[in-house]
């Protein structure tokens, strides 16, 4: 993706995000050149990997596959073995009309994706087979608000506004807007987009960015080259 372009998601994002009454913290706002002013005292945002995250899955085209996320807050993957600590991640979302968030899977995250308004959100949903890969049979349960639903393989599940629904870990989805944008919240144990989304197709989770002007806010996929210690 061109530099120019994420910088344009990233202002239209923003305010999409503000429309709804979220509000982001602090360092959303940070220029890069603030973030590497206070690099010695933001190490919890940069190991973390929280803010912002643009990606076309090295697609090419962000306007039909593609997702805008927040990283709001993330604990520590190594205390899930401890079973205490900070074992929680929150993000916020964009999936815009028709953009679809490729099929994948998480082998440790569980998360609530919450729609917290603008249209419909569409959960496409596979069960696990014993081997990891899809199911393209077995019906698929899951837990919207508390009540669980079932689906048959590939059924397609629509939150309105203010509705959520569970995955865990080993839960197929692929997920897109339908009407209009959707603004998504997330909840979920610790997030480690470097080593726990397994996607169906051979695709990258973060784009590969071409520098054609200078970055409008940082991604979390920027920190190892314009943040090393």
């Amino acid at each position: 993706m061109k530099r120019s372009k994420v910088n344009d998601i990233l202002r239209e994002g923003a305010g999409f995000i503000r429309s709804f009454g979220y509000v982001l913290p602090p360092f959303a706002d940070w220029s890069p050149a603030e973030m590497k002013a206070r690099r010695e005292e933001i190490d919890g945002i940069v190991v973390a990997r929280l803010g912002w995250d643009i990606t076309d899955y090295g697609v090419g085209d962000f306007a039909n596959k593609g997702l805008f996320l927040f990283t709001v807050r993330n604990g520590d993957a190594a205390a899930l073995k401890e079973g205490r600590g900070m074992l929680y991640a929150e993000k916020i979302m964009i999936s815009r009309r028709d953009q679809i968030s490729p099929m994948h899977r998480h082998a440790v995250k569980a998360e609530d994706i919450i729609n917290r308004g603008g249209g419909s959100l569409c959960i496409k949903l596979y069960a696990s087979a014993p081997d990891g890969s899809i199911d393209y049979e077995a019906p698929v349960s899951v837990p919207t608000d508390g009540v669980p639903r079932r689906f048959d393989a590939g059924g397609i599940l629509r939150l309105s506004p203010g509705e959520s629904v569970t995955l865990m870990p080993g839960i197929w989805h692929e997920f897109w807007g339908e009407g209009t944008d959707v603004l998504i919240g997330e909840v979920s144990t610790v997030n480690d987009d470097l080593t726990d989304n397994i996607f169906a197709e051979p695709i990258d989770r973060f784009s590969t960015i071409e520098e054609d002007e200078e970055p409008y806010r940082l991604l979390v996929s920027d920190y190892p080259t314009w943040l090393a210690s």
